[in-house]
């Protein structure tokens, strides 16, 4: 017990956690704008009509257009994390937009971006604003060169439990023993200058596949080490950077290497710091040392600390709970996800539907004037989102040319098409043999196209040509409000697959 008051009793520079803060913020602000400059908020969360939640977030949807304003926010609370200003706010407000944004989309889940929020969960429990940050240097907040050595401590505790889960997850016998799926990932990089030929040979495959492992679960020791410090942060800056050539995961890489940083003594970010100054010409403000009445001894720090040590136990546990799930984990992916198992799995696939036409499962519908598949959903299921289902059971892949047109839209559609609608198409009479009526008004396949010289033959113009198009395309099928539930289903779970 008194090893243990002892260790909470001792104290550190602030300077580690500022400049972790600086490089967390920065990156995350980096990101944010990178994301927005590529087009993937609309790609992935306005575009689609169809999420996957989280089980127990199913209240969290994507917001339209107001996507962007999340992400805006997100943004500048990074930024604001960065520069220290109205620090507490600010990582709290980054820590809910980002998880939020995390939890919209189960299809979009990355390690790297849980990692992102557990790392901005556990910085709003740490005093990183409180040295070189806007607010202290300001004079609104009390800058303390001192804090509790464990606020630095649970940042590398959280890092080391990143890699030795990653290299755990990686000593299995389709990665060691069968380098999959880097087999099918590596070959594809050929191309790249210098290191690409090595690709073709399976010797160096599988000394990327052990090679993997083996820095995953060595990198921890040798950043904890002062002796090997140097060494394993070599390692780490190559290992991610030659990731970050070979595969496409965004800002993880940097984030891994600039996180690494904070293993380094406090000596080598204060020179950071007093660099900074003389770049950005800061003046330097009164600093504090350490209260300890207040960081030490308090209640608040005292449920702090309990708080994180219930946070890290779950931490430690959430890898474990596969098994407690029948069935292979690399099958079942029950308990994959939130468990630092990076890059293991290749997916791909595809979904056929067959869809068995009778009375029970389908309707048959005339789609009216200037309706759309969302109104029909409506007024059928009671619910515009399910949009899809009519689209899917219909076949309709391009809403524009699938989905009949509203009279002036076909109007300006025919005219663009054909410089004379009214024009000849084709000349038409009842078939010779087969049914010789149609079974419908919009049911024209009792006549075919014959000469114009032809007995019986009459002329059909383009835009009546085009017209009949459109009347087919006004009869669709509506699957049984009864088989919603069941068809749902098993559209979730080929597409989970």
């Amino acid at each position: 017990m008194l090893s243990v008051n002892s260790y909470f009793s001792k104290t550190t520079s602030s300077a580690p956690l500022a400049i972790f803060r600086i490089a967390f913020g920065l990156l995350m602000f980096i990101s944010m704008i990178r994301f927005w400059a590529l087009g993937w908020i609309d790609k992935l969360y306005i575009q689609p009509h169809l999420f996957f939640s989280y089980y127990g977030f199913e209240w969290i949807k994507p917001l339209g257009d107001l996507t962007y304003v999340l992400f805006f926010i997100c943004g500048l609370s990074a930024l604001f994390v960065a520069l220290g200003l109205k620090y507490t706010w600010a990582i709290i407000t980054f820590f809910l937009s980002f998880t939020y944004i995390e939890l919209m989309d189960k299809t979009t889940y990355l390690n790297h971006y849980y990692l992102v929020s557990v790392i901005s969960f556990l910085l709003i429990f740490l005093p990183a604003g409180n040295y070189f940050a806007w607010d202290s240097l300001r004079g609104s907040r009390k800058s303390f060169l001192q804090i509790p050595k464990w606020n630095i401590d649970a940042i590398k505790l959280l890092l080391c439990l990143v890699y030795l889960f990653a290299g755990m997850a990686k000593l299995n016998s389709e990665w060691l023993l069968q380098a999959m799926p880097l087999k099918i990932w590596l070959p594809t990089k050929e191309d790249l200058p210098l290191i690409g030929f090595l690709f073709r040979y399976d010797w160096m495959i599988y000394l990327f596949a052990w090679g993997g492992a083996l820095y995953d679960l060595l990198v921890p020791f040798l950043l904890l080490n002062r002796r090997t410090r140097s060494l394993g942060f070599i390692m780490v800056v190559f290992f991610h950077l030659l990731t970050a050539i070979l595969f496409p995961i965004g800002m993880f890489p940097y984030l891994m290497i600039f996180s690494a940083l904070i293993f380094f003594n406090y000596q080598f970010h204060q020179k950071i710091i007093d660099g900074l100054h003389q770049i950005l010409r800061i003046k330097y403000h009164k600093t504090y040392q350490i209260q300890n009445a207040f960081f030490q001894h308090s209640l608040i720090n005292k449920l702090k600390i309990g708080f994180l040590a219930l946070f890290f136990l779950i931490q430690i546990g959430l890898p474990f709970r596969h098994m407690l799930y029948p069935g292979n984990l690399f099958w079942t992916e029950e308990g994959y996800r939130w468990s630092w198992r990076v890059m293991l799995m290749e997916k791909a696939g595809n979904a056929q539907f067959k869809i068995v036409d009778n009375v029970s499962a389908f309707d048959k519908y005339d789609v009216q004037e200037g309706e759309k598949p969302e109104d029909i959903a409506y007024k059928m299921y009671g619910d515009a989102d399910y949009f899809w289902v009519i689209t899917l059971v219909n076949n309709i892949v391009n809403r524009y040319y699938d989905w009949p047109l509203d009279e002036y839209v076909f109007q300006q559609y025919v005219a663009d098409k054909y410089s004379n609608p009214d024009g000849i198409h084709h000349y038409e009479r009842v078939q010779d043999s087969g049914p010789q009526t149609g079974e419908g008004p919009a049911d024209y396949s009792h006549l075919m196209e014959y000469n114009s010289t032809d007995a019986g033959a009459q002329s059909v113009s383009n835009i009546e040509y085009e017209r009949r198009l459109q009347d087919k395309k006004r009869q669709i099928k509506l699957l049984s409000k009864n088989y919603l539930p069941a068809f749902e289903n098993e559209f979730s779970n080929l597409i989970r697959r």
